[in-house]
C-alpha cells in the first residue's frame, strides 16, 4: 500500500532532520521529536490528520507567520521564535522551504562544536 503525501513528506523531513551532526530522534509526549544534546530541533509528526512541523526560527519567524498555514507554536514557544506550520491531505508541503527551516532551526540550537561540524554558524548571526 503506498504512503499518502503526508507521509512521505514527513519521511522526507524526518531524514533531512537527522542528517545534521549529532540529531537524536525521541517520542515524548508520544510525538516525534528530534534533538541535539538533549534539546529539541523539530516536532514533527501526524496529529489529528494533519502533518504538523514546528521549528525555532530566530532570523525568519517573522516571515514564516505571514504564510497562510502557519501560526506562532503553543505553550508560550511562539514568544521565542517557534512557527507550527500544518499541512491537511490535500495541502502541498513546501519540502525545499520546510527543510530550510529545519536547517534555521537547528543551528539556532545546536551548540558550537556541534556548528562546526555542520560548518556555520547559529542562526542568530547569520545575515
Amino acid at each position: 500500500m503506498a504512503r499518502s503525501p503526508l507521509k512521505q513528506a514527513e519521511a522526507k523531513l524526518r531524514d533531512h532532520a537527522l542528517s545534521f551532526p549529532e540529531a537524536t530522534e525521541e517520542f515524548p509526549w508520544d510525538e516525534r521529536v528530534i534533538k541535539i544534546r538533549g534539546k529539541i530541533i523539530v516536532f514533527l509528526g501526524e496529529v489529528e490528520g494533519m502533518l504538523r512541523v514546528a521549528v525555532k526560527l530566530p532570523t525568519s519567524a517573522e516571515m514564516a507567520l505571514t504564510l497562510p498555514f502557519t501560526t506562532p507554536t503553543g505553550y508560550g514557544l511562539g514568544r521565542a521564535g517557534w512557527v507550527t506550520a500544518r499541512f491537511g491531505a490535500g495541502d502541498v508541503v513546501p519540502l525545499a522551504l520546510v527543510k530550510e527551516w529545519i536547517e534555521q532551526s537547528y543551528r539556532a540550537v545546536a551548540p558550537k562544536a556541534a556548528l562546526k561540524a555542520l560548518g556555520g554558524e547559529p542562526a542568530s548571526r547569520r545575515r
